[in-house]
This record gives structure tokens, C-alpha cells and sequence, in this order.
């Protein structure tokens, strides 16, 4: 039924209240009492930005993803309306709201439901990918300055957070300082996690080296960590790739040094046991060894790192969050996270780039159990060294390759059309568990590459 040109006021509470809007709302205790003070329409969109909701008049007209702001205690109306033909849906799980799904084109219905708490709320599409693919919104009950904070420090990395190319130079004497600390972090909205870190972000810092460089590592644990810490460098030479004299206790600082031997994009992680426990917390970065003549130039370079959280709450669970050993052990994580979060990649941090740009993606799993099949929808990577060994010859034109826990791999992609490209592992049901991150292309079209059909 299209009740789109039928949304009034009381007809949509009515439908809410007869079960068609599947608005769950305790705090409307009869359809006769309220009437909504507030009303928004949102018109699904698909494009080239991926997927969203579009504001329909008034203020929010033609907003992608609009942000509502309402009085508190208001009852709100939101009709949605299908824009582009797929099946579609609006969630706000602070309210206790599901809408009916939408399917066809035009079709529309509509949730009512008190604001009966301030802050600021997500509103999305519950279908599988959808949220994933951009169809993500914000709620705002009250003043906006009374939206919450974020709950925690933002341990994300942004994926452009890594040193400059090494480039073409003789062999050196580098020093790294790493530091262990453990840190109460946002894992996702209006949720946090007791990240374990090295320099408190999630990847570690980014190590550059050159093939034949002498590298000293000095490790220093935080006095206010509770847990012995280490470092395990696939990149090292030696006993326990250094674990083995780098146990460090809180409070204390141990070094070691190693020669860069061989060139790749090498994982480094915490090696105390439980060392699965570690890295699941968060303790997993990786080292750049750079040939010896260094590496072809790219206009942007772009770091990220796939993880496992396992918790005892559920997904999507509001609150702090605690560390689930069984959960590790069974290998089911509630969390699949790009660097280290829910969102880093997506709202956070999504990377940029201009059409004619090549970018280069070092790709690393921490893990510490999950083989990653990672995929950017709608492109393929031109080049691929697989397995992070710079010495072999890339592979090209590649749509996914396979990255091991404790494994990487340096991909560059060149962008012929603007649009935003979706990366992901393509064990599909892991974008479910917020795994997701965003590349964002601008400049021109080319129609000659890609137009839409009738």
C-alpha cells in the first residue's frame, strides 16, 4: 500500500498503534492521548555516495542523513518514504523503534514514539549492509550542547597517521619508543572497552624502516598499568622477534636492537600471555621495510588494521563493556573493528582521495584469530603484494586477497570515478559486527567508466 500523499499526523499514529508502523513505544499509553508535535520525512537514496536518508522539506530538505532536532519530551512523527526501490527500514534503538520495512518504490510508513530522554540518538536502517553503506543519523533530544560527550577517549587511529616514505638513502640508525598503556576507549556510540595499546591508539604507531637500517627498539610500560606488556616484531631477526627480552613490567622500560634484513609491511604485537588476550585488547600495530631503492610514489598513503573485540554484552550494547575470555577462546567475537572502533573508518575517519589519485592501503590483521578477504567495493587493487613481501613482483588487478591474523598486504588502487567505496572483509556478515571503513573520491564524472541506465 503507498500511504505516502496519507501521512497525516493522526492517521500515521494510528498505524503505529494498529502494529503497521512496529513502533514499540511504552511511553504512549493510548493513540486518543497524543497527538506528534514534531514531524520529519526521510526518502531513502541510493547513488554514488553509497546509501542514505534524504530530508524532505522544511529545514532538513534535501540533507543527506539529516540530523533531528527535537524538544524534549516531544512526540515525534517520522514518515519514511522509499526513494529508490530497495527494501528499507528506520531503527532508533534508544526508543525501542523498528519500523515496517518499506519495498518498492514509494512505498512509506511511519513510527511515533515520545523523546522521553536527552541526548544525541542514532537513527538508521536495520537491513543487513544498509547502516554500513551510509544510511546513518543522529537524533538530537534538547539543547544540542546537552547531546552527550563522548563517553571515552577515541583510541582510533586515523588511516593517515603514519610516517613519510623512506625513500631512496643509505642504511641508518633509527630509535622507536614504544609505550603500553591501558586505556578506558569509545568502541562504539555511547559505548567503551578497556583497550590495552601501544602510544594508547589502536593500530600502534606505524614503524619505517629501510632494508639494511639497525633499529633500537626501547618499550616503557605505563605505571598505571595493571598487566605485564611486550613486543613481538615479525620484522626482528631474534628470539621472540624481541618478546623474549622484552617482558616489561609496569612502570619499567627494556630495548632491544635488530637489523632490518629483509624488506615488507611486517604486524608487530604484544607477546605476554594470554597473548591472544593482548592483541584481542587491542595491542597490534605493524613495520614498514622499505627496499632499498624504496617505493613507487602514490599521491596518498593510508594505514589500516583489522581486529577482534570479544565481549560479554551483546553488539550494540550501550554501557562499558567487559572482556569475554570463553567468547576469545570459542574464536566469536562480538566486535570486527578497522582500527580499533566501530565507525574510525566510516564517520570518524574516512579516507579521502581525488579521481586520477593512486593510494596505497597498508592492509595488516591483528586478529587474533580471523583471516581477512579484504575487498573495496567497487574497485580492484592494480597492485597487490601479497603477503607483504616487497621483494616479489605485485600481483595485478586483484578484487579481494586473503590477509592471515598476524599477516599483510600493501595494495594501491588508482580512482578513475568519484563516489564512496566501501572496505570491507568479504565474510559479508563481518560488516554486521561494524566492520566498515569509507573511501571518499570527488573530482568528475566520467561517463565513459560508469553512468546509471534508465
Amino acid at each position: 500500500m503507498n500511504i505516502r500523499r496519507m501521512l497525516t499526523p493522526a492517521f500515521a499514529l494510528a498505524l503505529a498503534w494498529a502494529g503497521f508502523a512496529h513502533a514499540t513505544t511504552s511511553n504512549l499509553q493510548s493513540p486518543a492521548e497524543y497527538t506528534p508535535t514534531v514531524t520529519f520525512t526521510l526518502k531513502t537514496d541510493v547513488g554514488a555516495f553509497g546509501m542514505g536518508f534524504r530530508g524532505v522539506g522544511g529545514a532538513i530538505d534535501g540533507q543527506l542523513n539529516p540530523t533531528l532536532k527535537v524538544p524534549a519530551g516531544a512526540i515525534v512523527q517520522i514518515n519514511l518514504i522509499d526513494g529508490d526501490g530497495s527494501m528499507h527500514n528506520l531503527r532508533l534503538p534508544d526508543f525501542n523503534v523498528l519500523s515496517n520495512d518499506v519495498v518498492g518504490k514509494d512505498a512509506s510508513t511511519a513510527v511515533v514514539f515520545r523523546a522521553d530522554h536527552d541526548g544525541s540518538f542514532d537513527y538508521f536502517c536495520n537491513i543487513p549492509g544498509h547502516r554500513a553503506a551510509g544510511m546513518d543519523g543522529k537524533l538530537v533530544v534538547g539543547k544540542a550542547e546537552a547531546a552527550p560527550k563522548a563517553t571515552a577517549a577515541d583510541i582510533s587511529r586515523a588511516p593517515d597517521d603514519l610516517p613519510p616514505p623512506v625513500g631512496d638513502r643509505a642504511p641508518k640508525h633509527l630509535e622507536f619508543n614504544l609505550t603500553t598503556e591501558e586505556v578506558t576507549g569509545q568502541l562504539a556510540n555511547g559505548t567503551t572497552f578497556t583497550y590495552w595499546t601501544f602510544n594508547g591508539k589502536v593500530p600502534g604507531p606505524m614503524l619505517r624502516a629501510r632494508v639494511g637500517d639497525t633499529v633500537t627498539v626501547s618499550l616503557h610500560n605505563d605505571a598505571h598499568s595493571l598487566m605485564n606488556h611486550s613486543v613481538d616484531m615479525h620484522a626482528v631477526t631474534g628470539p621472540g622477534g624481541g618478546a623474549a627480552v622484552m617482558q616489561v613490567p609496569p612502570g619499567q622500560t627494556r630495548s632491544f636492537t635488530f637489523k632490518a634484513l629483509k624488506p615488507g609491511l611486517y604486524v608487530y604485537h604484544c607477546a605476554t600471555p594470554m597473548v591472544a588476550q593482548h592483541i584481542a585488547n587491542g595491542m597490534y600495530g605493524m613495520v614498514l621495510v622499505e627496499p632499498a631503492d624504496g617505493l613507487p610514489k602514490v599521491a596518498h598513503e593510508f594505514y589500516v588494521m583489522q581486529g577482534e573485540i570479544y565481549t560479554t554484552e551483546p553488539f550494540n550494547t550501550h554501557g562499558h563493556l567487559q572482556f569475554d575470555v570463553n567468547k576469545l577462546l570459542a574464536e566469536q567475537p562480538t566486535y570486527m573493528v578497522f582500527n580499533g572502533a566501530v565507525g574510525a573508518l566510516t564517520t570518524d575517519h574516512p579516507l579521502k582521495a581525488k579521481v586520477g589519485d593512486t593510494v596505497r592501503i597498508y592492509f595488516g590483521v591483528g586478529g587474533p584469530n580471523k583471516t581477512s578477504s579484504f575487498h573495496l567495493i567497487g574497485e580492484m587493487f592494480d597492485d597487490a603484494w601479497a603477503w607483504g613481501a616487497l621483494a616479489n613482483r605485485p600481483e595485478h588487478d586483484v578484487q579481494t586477497i586473503s590477509v592471515p591474523p598476524g599477516g599483510a598486504v600493501v595494495t594501491d588502487v588508482h580512482f578513475e570515478e568519484p563516489g564512496k567505496y566501501i572496505l570491507v572483509d568479504h565474510a559479508l556478515s563481518r560488516l554486521e559486527k561494524g566492520l566498515a571503513g569509507w573511501v571518499e573520491v570527488t573530482g568528475p564524472k566520467d561517463p565513459s567508466i560508469f553512468r546509471a541506465g534508465n
